[in-house]
């Protein structure tokens, strides 16, 4: 898999690549993320990328044309599957669409700023609009290296026990079961027998009814969208 990341800030975005799984992702190679600055696709003296809203009102837009140039310069080296808007007004990232979105080949991910993009790179370039939660942030980018993130630890390889993911919250609508470690027993706090009996059909049917349990309590909402 190729991430392309389009930013204003690609210094904001390389720390969360450089360390941890999503390094690993890339040292193994089974993952290429890449960071255009698109200030380099501006024709202006100032390297200007943002513009006033046609109309008045607050807040600065991102302009069309670096935008459509860093795009095309991209799309004529390679085919992709999605160009994606990070966007508060986009559909809200799940489990579902991370899942999805492992099994492409090619991505593009546009981190918005300021007041936002030039509708016309929504009309006419973006594939799908992203949110990652119903709130604000300064920029794309936090949101970027989230649903990359979300992605890349999908891919076949990246885990070193890739039934990890498979066992995840949201992975089957539900929320994950509670987990437990070493020492059995602590300041007179024990870990569940059943965990500890080796009998590996009764722990599994354990865990389900857990998993079942939380999301009731937890998140009822997921159990609701199922009917």
């Amino acid at each position: 898999m190729r991430i392309d990341i389009i930013t204003v800030l690609p210094e904001l975005l390389r720390s969360p690549f450089e360390a941890s799984i999503l390094k690993r992702a890339q040292d193994k190679g089974l993952v290429e993320v890449h960071f255009h600055n698109l200030r380099d696709y501006s024709t202006g003296k100032y390297k200007k990328v943002d513009d006033y809203q046609f109309g008045g009102g607050a807040g600065m837009v991102m302009m069309i044309e670096p935008i459509d140039k860093c795009i095309s310069k991209l799309q004529s080296e390679r085919n992709y599957d999605e160009i994606i808007y990070l966007t508060p007004d986009g559909q809200t990232l799940n489990q579902n669409i991370a899942n999805e979105l492992s099994l492409k080949g090619n991505l593009i991910m546009l981190c918005g700023h300021y007041k936002g993009v030039d509708q016309r790179v929504r009309n006419h370039f973006v594939t799908r609009e992203i949110s990652i939660g119903d709130y604000v942030l300064s920029g794309g980018e936090l949101a970027a290296a989230v649903l990359a993130d979300s992605i890349i630890r999908l891919l076949p390889g990246v885990l070193n026990d890739e039934t990890s993911a498979l066992s995840d919250s949201f992975q089957d609508d539900l929320l994950a079961p509670e987990v437990y470690t070493r020492p059995a027993e602590y300041k007179g706090m024990k870990v569940p027998e059943i965990l500890l009996s080796g009998d590996f059909p009764k722990i599994e049917a354990w865990r389900h009814q857990n998993a079942l349990d939380r999301t009731t309590k937890r998140r009822p909402d997921l159990l609701n969208d199922k009917n």
